[in-house]
């Protein structure tokens, strides 16, 4: 496990909700931020606050070397070949989005397939809804195994000679799944489709090397990994951002700009119309350093032995159903469950009177839910800064809400 010190770094941790010591347990929707973040957000505008890339004078320097050397950050952390491969997004939402507007209208045809699972955010569902409706593309859903993990076999099944586009998430929001994205990136390839890749949960938990899994975009945001709201990023490779077109215009993106028609910047401006998130690229490259130097593979192990326990204490309350891979090693730190007789909302408010936060709802992912034969679920979500004594916390209140609606 990690040192508990840890938790000393986030000085949101250290206050009481409703009487009790906050236990929070719902980082896959947003992660809590150390204070190396948040001092790095307070030192750019206190002192280098200014627009980039346009000025010459100092403040405009530091404030452009702040936001191209966050750009190298994320370039480092994905192992991406060039910061021209890395775009600014406003998070995984917006870069999915421009994917699909941008290489998808350009590349696909009426009859082309695009090909996604039951387990997808909703961020990874409507853009390709709208694409195929723009373009006559038929959207096609890859079946799960019965434990909310993708088989391979199935995965080559569903494609076809038609299929252009391949896009899911590496790991699941609700089931924690880790699914095998270098191997499904191979299938894809074999059919000339380009893979998409939703990191949103995968990059604040694993180590992400995009040459290596040869996917042709990866998104993720940075407040799922320590850092601030509003900020993300997409890589794409060169070779296919170079082909695509912007979809926002306006400043900074341009060229040159005449009356009737204008030309674009190169890579990767040209995809960032107007004023730039700066201080969010800024505190995204430091929430970046922070988890780099906690160490990704101390993060993964220390969740998965997190997930491990809190399974094995969960399992003891009696009449909770847990939804997921069955083996805690082949989840992410993602906990989701029902409590018989109990609905999720009530049972996330009880938990919060006891100062837990876990997360209650569809999850974007109402298709899942679907799926999973269930309306809603409860979620409990754990990062570097949760320890077992969370866990315990989180089941004594479950045993609590049951007591209470019996």
């Amino acid at each position: 496990m990690l040192n508990k010190d840890i938790r000393k770094d986030f000085p949101i941790l250290d206050q009481e909700v409703n009487g009790y010591p906050l236990v929070y347990l719902d980082s896959a929707a947003t992660s809590q931020k150390p204070r190396q973040v948040i001092e790095a957000l307070a030192d750019y505008y206190q002192n280098d606050n200014a627009n980039v890339h346009r000025g010459v004078h100092t403040l405009g320097n530091r404030a452009t070397e702040g936001y191209e050397g966050a750009r190298e950050t994320v370039r480092k952390f994905l192992n991406a070949s060039s910061t021209e491969e890395i775009v600014f997004t406003r998070g995984t939402t917006t870069a999915l989005n421009l994917v699909a507007q941008s290489y998808g209208r350009a590349n696909i045809g009426e009859g082309d397939e695009i090909l996604i699972t039951y387990m997808e955010h909703h961020s990874n569902i409507i853009p390709w809804q709208q694409l195929a409706k723009a373009t006559g593309a038929v959207l096609k859903y890859i079946d799960l195994e019965e434990d909310g993990t993708l088989s391979l076999e199935k995965v080559s099944d569903a494609m076809t000679d038609r299929t252009k586009i391949v896009s899911m998430m590496y790991v699941s929001n609700v089931l924690g799944t880790m699914n095998p994205i270098k191997e499904i990136t191979e299938i894809a390839h074999a059919h000339n489709a380009v893979m998409v890749v939703d990191a949103a949960q995968a990059a604040p938990h694993l180590r992400l090397d995009v040459q290596d899994l040869d996917c042709d975009f990866l998104a993720f945001s940075g407040h799922k990994l320590c850092g601030p709201t509003g900020i993300g990023a997409l890589y794409g490779k060169k070779a296919l951002l170079n082909e695509m077109e912007p979809v926002e215009f306006g400043g900074e993106m341009i060229d040159f700009v005449g009356l009737y028609d204008s030309t674009w910047k190169e890579l990767p401006w040209k995809f960032e119309g107007g004023t730039p998130i700066i201080a969010g690229a800024i505190g995204m490259a430091a929430a970046i350093d922070y988890i780099e130097s906690v160490g990704l593979d101390n993060i993964e192990k220390h969740e998965h032995e997190l997930v491990a326990y809190a399974m094995e204490q969960m399992k003891t309350v009696e009449g909770l159903e847990i939804y997921g891979p069955r083996d805690s090693s082949k989840r992410a730190g993602i906990v989701t469950f029902n409590l018989d007789g109990v609905h999720p909302h009530d049972l996330a408010t009880v938990l919060d009177m006891n100062g837990v936060a876990v997360r209650a709802g569809h999850h974007c992912c109402q298709p899942l839910m679907k799926w999973l034969d269930v309306s809603a679920t409860a979620r409990a979500s754990f990062y570097l800064y949760n320890t077992k004594e969370d866990v315990d916390r989180l089941v004594e209140g479950l045993r609590m809400a049951k007591e209470y609606f019996q």
